[in-house]
C-alpha cells in the first residue's frame, strides 16, 4: 500500500480519489478468490481516508460522487460492490466519520435521483450491519432532500420502491427509528408519512423484505436496525393521536387550559394524516397476521420475537407521559384511540407469534395503562377467532345508525382503520343485533372491503 500511496500524492484530488478505487478494486477482487469474507485492514481504509474522505471545493464533490456512481454501476460483481462501499463507508470511530456519513448522504441522494440500483442495494446492506446511530443519519439527509428542501420532490424518492425494494424496507426501518415521536421534531413529515404509507398498503410484505432474505439466529445484535420496521411503525400509530394532539394543544384561556372536549379523535391529527395512520395501522396488522406462517417455515416460531416485548415497556410508558401532559379532559377520545390501536397490535403480534410473553407480563404491562375496555379484554381472552366474510352475501338493508367505533348494542367494536362507511361491516352488526348470527362469546377479528379499502374490525362483548 505504502507503494500506491507515493503514487497518489502525485496526482490532483480526483484523479488520486478515482485511482484508489482502482486499486482497491483489484485488491478486493484478488483478496475474494482465496476467502468469501476478507478482512479490510488499515491499510485500504487508510488510503480511502486521506485521498477520498479530503477537503474538495463543491464543483470537485460533485465530480467525485460521479465517479463513485459509475464505479458502483459498472463493477458487475456484487461481492466486490459491497466489500468497497463497505470500506468507503463503515465508521471507523474516528474524525473521518464525519466526512465518511457526509459523503455517503450524498451518493445515497444522488443514487435515488438518477435511479442507481447498485448503489441503493450496497445501501441498503450497509443499513443493515452498521449500527443505528449511524443509520438514522443517512435517514435523516435522505428525508432533508427529499421531503423537506424542495416541494414535490418526494416523488423521485417514492419511485425507488420499484427500483430497490430491500433499500425501501432498510430506509422504512431507519426512519421508523429517527422520527419516534417524542417531540414535535420528531413527528415524520407529512409527505414521508404519506410516501410510506402508499408503499406499504400498496405491498405489504414490503417491510418484511429483509426479515425474508436473512439468516437468522434466534438472538438478534443490539444497537442495530430491527429486521423489520414493524415496532416502530406500531409506535407510529399509538403514538400518532397523542403527538399530534399535544402539537395543536388548545390555547391558554385566563391561564388555564379550555375545558372544551373534542369530539373527533381526528381534530389533533389534521384530516390527512388522520387518515394515514388509520391506513398504516391496517397495514401493520395485515403483515402481523402473514409472520405466524413465515415464521413457522424458517422455524423460528415461538423461538424468535420480532416485536420485542422489552421495546412495548417504553412505548406503554411513552403513552402514560403524553398522556399526562395533555389534559385528559381535552384528549379523551386521543387517548382511548391510541390505547384501542396499541391493544389491537399487541393481541395480532401475540396470534402471530411475533410478540412473545406470558399472560403475566401482558397483565403486567397494560395495568399501567388508563383504563381501557379493549385491554381488559385482552388480558382475559387474549386468543382470537378470525372471521371473514363476503359484503355482497351481507344483509344490507334497514341498516342501523351506527357509528362503526363503538355500537350501542350488547357489544363494542373497535375498528383498526377508521371510521369508514363499510355496508359488510354495517351489515355484520345488524345480523349480529337481530340474532342471526350466534352471541358473542370470545372476541372476532373481522375483514371486509369495500370501494377498494379493506377494513378490519374487532368485535368483542363487553366484559
Amino acid at each position: 500500500m505504502s507503494d500506491i500511496r507515493h503514487s497518489l500524492l502525485r496526482r490532483d484530488a480526483l484523479s488520486a480519489a478515482k485511482e484508489v478505487l482502482y486499486h482497491l478494486d483489484i485488491y478486493f477482487s484478488s483478496q475474494l478468490q482465496s476467502a468469501p469474507l476478507p478482512i479490510v485492514d488499515k491499510g485500504p481504509v487508510e488510503l480511502l481516508e486521506e485521498f477520498v474522505f479530503q477537503r474538495l471545493n463543491s464543483l470537485q464533490e460533485l465530480q467525485l460522487l460521479e465517479i463513485m456512481c459509475n464505479y458502483f454501476q459498472e463493477q458487475t460483481k456484487d461481492s466486490v460492490r459491497q466489500i468497497i462501499f463497505s470500506s468507503l463507508f463503515s465508521p471507523q470511530g474516528n474524525k473521518a466519520d464525519d466526512n465518511r456519513m457526509s459523503l455517503l448522504g450524498k451518493l445515497v441522494s444522488m443514487a435515488v435521483a438518477v435511479c442507481r440500483i447498485p448503489v441503493l442495494e450496497c445501501a441498503a446492506s450497509w443499513l443493515q450491519r452498521t449500527p443505528v446511530v449511524y443509520c438514522v443519519r443517512l435517514a435523516r439527509a435522505l428525508v432533508d432532500d427529499y421531503c423537506c428542501l424542495v416541494p414535490g420532490s418526494v416523488q423521485t424518492l417514492k419511485q425507488t420502491f420499484s427500483a430497490s425494494p430491500r433499500f425501501c424496507c432498510q430506509f422504512v426501518t431507519s426512519v421508523t427509528a429517527l422520527y419516534d415521536l417524542s417531540s414535535d421534531d420528531l413527528i415524520p413529515p407529512l409527505d414521508l408519512l404519506e410516501m410510506i404509507v402508499t408503499w406499504i398498503f400498496e405491498d405489504p410484505r414490503l417491510i418484511l423484505i429483509t426479515f425474508l432474505n436473512t439468516p437468522i439466529a434466534a438472538n438478534l445484535p443490539i444497537g442495530f436496525l430491527e429486521l423489520t420496521p414493524l415496532t416502530g411503525l406500531i409506535r407510529w400509530c399509538v403514538k400518532a393521536p397523542l403527538a399530534y394532539k399535544r402539537k395543536k394543544k388548545p390555547p391558554l384561556t385566563n391561564g388555564h387550559l379550555s375545558n372544551k372536549v373534542t369530539k373527533d379523535p381526528g381534530v389533533g391529527l389534521d384530516r390527512d394524516s388522520h387518515l394515514l395512520y388509520s391506513k398504516l395501522h391496517l397495514s401493520v396488522l395485515q403483515v402481523l397476521m402473514m409472520l405466524q406462517g413465515h415464521l413457522t417455515e424458517k422455524n423460528l416460531y415461538g423461538r424468535l420475537g420480532l416485536i420485542l416485548f422489552d421495546h412495548m415497556v417504553p412505548l406503554v410508558e411513552e403513552i402514560n407521559r403524553l398522556a399526562d401532559e395533555l389534559n385528559p379532559l381535552n384528549a379523551s377520545q386521543e387517548i382511548e384511540l391510541a390505547l384501542d390501536r396499541l391493544a389491537q397490535a399487541l393481541q395480532v403480534a401475540m396470534a402471530s407469534g411475533a410478540l412473545l410473553c406470558t399472560r403475566d407480563d401482558l397483565r403486567t404491562l397494560c395495568s399501567r395503562l388508563p383504563h381501557n375496555n379493549l385491554h381488559r379484554l385482552m388480558v382475559r381472552r387474549w386468543r382470537t377467532s378470525f372471521v371473514t366474510f363476503d359484503k355482497n352475501t351481507a344483509d344490507t338493508t334497514s341498516l342501523p345508525c351506527a357509528r362503526e367505533s363503538g355500537v350501542c348494542w350488547p357489544m363494542r367494536a373497535w375498528v383498526c382503520l377508521l371510521q369508514v362507511q363499510n355496508t359488510a361491516l354495517r351489515s355484520f352488526f345488524f345480523l349480529l343485533h337481530n340474532g342471526k348470527l350466534p352471541a358473542l362469546s370470545s372476541p372476532l377479528f373481522i375483514s371486509g372491503e369495500e370501494k377498494g379499502i379493506r377494513s378490519h374490525v374487532t368485535v368483542a362483548p363487553l366484559v
